[in-house]
């Protein structure tokens, strides 16, 4: 169980909350801003392109520090799977989960992350789960499935529509809990690498694992890709989304989790939807009803409850 005893070390978890919170706050808001991007590139290309402009950024961050003791097997396995599962496989999984079944199926499965990443950091971190967190766990999933229930049923449209059926309703759920699995690993595991890593260090060398993955079918899908016809704009919002999503979330998250036990981290996971939809209302000029502003609500309380210090 994570303890705070002094002022000084307090201090230290409501940074790293803080952090962690901006973490997902900005994945919610570049993924709303991310459909102009994926009317223009084809999804594995933009993957390829974003790890690229990530790792140009991240030149200097690659380079071990003095202090840092020599990649050991175990860690350098860590930083391969953290890639494979949170940078590659979570997407491909999302991306092609969501287009298969429902919106509000999707997102009541996305719902579960909090309670999965608590799960798995109990099964391979050994950390204790506390009433309280449990009861933030719980609020934060009943807040985000609400607002998924408050959303019109709908098929999810990628490139083009797909009419579900019950096969492609199972199949699409199966997927988006693969992606569930993906992304709670990627919370376990970067609680791991922290204990021996710095976070510029995991950034930039999980981003470089996302880049060699990427790199076949993205050369292969580039070779026949006109970047002439691509508008200047779109390629400002390329340089945004690959900063946001290579490099300023994993930053982020990474030195959140230097100071807060995985399973609480998970909690604030609710940041990346409510920050998707505050960005479609400020940015899209989309509108929330009463129910969906309830649904934040319980799940903000969830992330309060979760991240208070227990009395002493």
């Amino acid at each position: 169980m994570f303890h705070a005893p002094s002022s000084a070390g307090s201090a230290r978890f409501w940074v790293a909350c803080l952090c962690l919170a901006a973490s997902m706050a900005l994945v919610g808001s570049y993924v709303a801003l991310s459909k102009p991007l994926l009317a223009v590139f084809p999804v594995l290309l933009l993957a390829w392109l974003r790890f690229g402009l990530g790792a140009v950024a991240m030149v200097g961050w690659v380079r071990k520090p003095a202090q840092e003791p020599p990649l050991s097997g175990q860690t350098k396995g860590l930083l391969f799977l953290e890639s494979l599962l949170g940078n590659v496989l979570f997407s491909v999984f999302m991306l092609y989960g969501m287009k298969l079944t429902t919106a509000v199926s999707a997102g009541i499965i996305l719902a579960l992350i909090p309670a999965v990443v608590a799960g798995l950091s109990a099964v391979f971190l050994r950390e204790r789960i506390s009433r309280q967190t449990a009861w933030g766990i719980a609020l934060a999933v009943l807040g985000i499935g609400l607002y998924a229930f408050s959303k019109q049923e709908q098929t999810i449209e990628i490139n083009h529509a797909v009419k579900p059926d019950f096969f492609n309703n199972w199949l699409g759920n199966a997927l988006m809990l693969c992606a569930v699995v993906c992304e709670a690993a990627y919370a376990v595991i970067g609680k791991r690498l922290t204990g021996t890593l710095g976070p510029k260090r995991i950034a930039s060398l999980i981003n470089l694992w996302g880049f060699a993955l990427s790199t076949p079918l993205g050369l292969w899908l580039a070779w026949s890709f006109d970047f002439a016809v691509v508008p200047a704009g779109t390629w400002v919002l390329l340089v945004f989304y690959a900063l946001a999503a290579s490099v300023g979330t994993v930053w982020l998250w990474m030195t959140g989790l230097q100071h807060v036990p995985a399973n609480r981290a998970g909690v604030l996971t609710v940041m990346l939807p409510l920050s998707t939809a505050l960005t479609g209302v400020w940015v899209l000029g989309e509108r929330l009803d009463g129910l969906q502003m309830l649904a934040f609500v319980v799940a903000l309380l969830g992330v309060v409850l979760s991240t208070r210090q227990p009395a002493h």
